[in-house]
């Protein structure tokens, strides 16, 4: 009888075939905020040995804390394991040292929006990334032309949008700038895909499609509790239950951060010109007052240590 076992070649030929378009092991994060942590956490939750880059020690320390909170409570909602936990940390690196990005396959920048900022990062980048490196920016209303031209390869630039809470959400808006290669485009859908994300291309435009659509409506929303129509729980109660939402609209304002809110508003509002884009002055009033939403504690609502509503 043939022995049916396979041979050493044929191992091989079935390990370069299940490797085939796999051009990503390694991805660096600038950026260890809130959507820095979500990236990183659902990058290597997929099996990718990931950087997370942080400006100083206190500020990676803390979205180390942070992250390892995060993952502890998703154990209690028995929606991870321990073992998975442990696999996630395992293949995170943290670092002060942006630097350490300088084998990385892609380069994901993931700081406030700020155009000065991402350009400097981008900038450092071009001249210590691999040449062969693919920039990512997650800016959502910034041109992500305008930051590709800070580099010498704006050919392999693109934007890929995620949305908080990164881990939980699976879309993200790639967009493409003027100069960014049908190969870059590829890569990049190859890799959201590989991370468990839908990739949803969008022309480059401020807001592009989920932040433009979202923001009259946290707007309108804040409008409705300023003006005591109703209250907050009853507003977003009103609108999850009235129009299926997982979640009422200034709950969300607060999950995604009240700074990050009202930038996008600043910037909307900056560039479009369009009434509906200025922000509302309970937004101000709130981001002032360090009241930033879930991740501080309070923002529309006030939360426990558990992130949980307090009534």
């Amino acid at each position: 009888m043939q022995d049916e076992r396979l041979n050493i070649e044929d191992l091989v030929l079935i390990s370069k075939s299940n490797n085939e378009g796999e051009t990503i092991s390694h991805v660096s994060i600038i950026g260890a905020g809130v959507m820095g942590q979500g990236i990183a956490q659902t990058i290597s939750a997929a099996g990718i040995e990931t950087t997370l880059i942080e400006k100083s020690k206190d500020a990676l320390n803390q979205a180390k804390e942070n992250l390892i909170e995060n993952l502890d409570r998703e154990i209690k909602r028995w929606a991870l394991t321990a073992g998975e936990k442990k696999a996630i940390l395992s293949r995170l690196k943290w670092s002060v040292k942006i630097e350490d990005a300088v084998n990385s396959d892609v380069i994901i920048e993931a700081v406030d929006e700020n155009y000065d900022l991402k350009i400097s990062i981008f900038k450092t980048l071009d001249k210590i990334a691999k040449k062969e490196a693919i920039f990512v920016s997650n800016t959502s209303t910034l041109s992500l032309s305008q930051i590709a031209e800070s580099t010498s390869r704006s050919e392999q630039v693109i934007g890929m949008h995620f949305l908080n809470p990164v881990p939980k959400v699976p879309l993200v808006e790639l967009v493409k700038g003027r100069n960014t290669s049908n190969e870059t485009v590829k890569i990049a859908k190859e890799f959201a895909t590989k991370i468990g994300k839908t990739a949803v291309e969008v022309y480059e435009y401020p807001g592009f499609v989920t932040t433009r659509a979202i923001v009259p409506l946290l707007n309108e929303a804040m409008y409705i509790l300023l003006e005591d129509i109703a209250t907050a729980k009853d507003i977003d109660t009103a609108m999850r239950l009235g129009y299926n939402f997982q979640y009422g609209p200034l709950e969300m304002a607060d999950i995604m951060g009240l700074d990050e809110v009202l930038a996008w508003m600043d910037t909307l509002w900056r560039t479009l010109g369009e009434p509906r884009y200025r922000a509302c002055p309970i937004l101000r009033k709130l981001v002032r007052e360090k009241k930033l939403g879930k991740k501080t504690g309070e923002g529309f609502y006030k939360y426990d240590d558990n992130g949980k509503i307090i009534f």
